[in-house]
């Protein structure tokens, strides 16, 4: 079976800096994978590479069988896959139904799977109709939790997810993430909270300077530092 996400000595630039500098990454179908990594390792960047947001300059690099080295590959890839980055990425003067249906709807989910996702992450009632430039730091993140649900990704992109929500929303979310991969989706997960993160993970693998360490065989856990 051909992998999810398949690297190949692949290079990304930031600039002129090369963010990811002859990466080797495979991610079979199903699988959660941890990649942790100090600050500035090459992390966020690989999860935006495996999300068509930055090219591939050198190196071979699909996902979901799309060459990211690929102005259309790029393209192609993004509306099945879901990115949760640090910024939120909503619209302040919508509520939060509106942006979670507005996010399902770029990736052809329906008003019924937005409503759902919102249903998953307890945004239901008073909160779901609030603009979110009133909600709470916390609520803000999982109403962009939920934008990535309700797209039904086949590949999750999850840079540092549990972060801003507090202990029943972390709960969640890992429930979440272990229900889409259960159902045949695969979970790329950055984060420095490795406690909680390996709970879920089936495989970790560190990233240090745009490079990852020799990663073990699918499906086999093991911390590589």
């Amino acid at each position: 079976m051909e992998p999810v996400v398949q690297f190949r000595a692949a290079v990304s630039l930031l600039g002129r800096f090369p963010a990811l500098a002859g990466l080797d990454f495979n991610v079979a179908k199903g699988e959660i994978v941890l990649v942790h990594g100090p600050n500035g390792a090459g992390k966020s960047t690989l999860l935006r590479t495996c999300a068509g947001l930055v090219p591939v300059v050198a190196g071979e690099a699909t996902v979901l069988g799309h060459d990211m080295r690929d102005g259309a590959g790029r393209r192609a890839v993004r509306t099945r896959v879901g990115l949760l980055g640090h910024a939120t990425a909503l619209y302040d003067d919508l509520t939060a139904t509106e942006n979670v249906r507005f996010w399902a709807a770029a990736a052809k989910a329906t008003p019924a799977e937005a409503e759902r996702a919102l249903h998953a992450l307890g945004l239901d009632g008073r909160l779901a109709s609030t603009p979110v430039a009133r909600l709470s730091a916390g609520q803000r993140r999982r109403v962009s939790v939920a934008t990535v649900v309700a797209r039904r990704p086949e590949l999750w992109l999850l840079d540092e997810p549990h972060a801003g929500l507090d202990a029943e929303g972390r709960d969640v979310l890992d429930h979440l993430i272990a229900q889409a991969a259960s159902a045949g989706a695969t979970v790329v997960v950055a984060s420095h909270e490795l406690e909680r993160a390996d709970r879920i993970a089936s495989r970790t693998v560190h990233v240090s300077g745009g490079v990852a360490a020799n990663p073990p065989q699918q499906g086999v856990k093991a911390v590589v530092a």
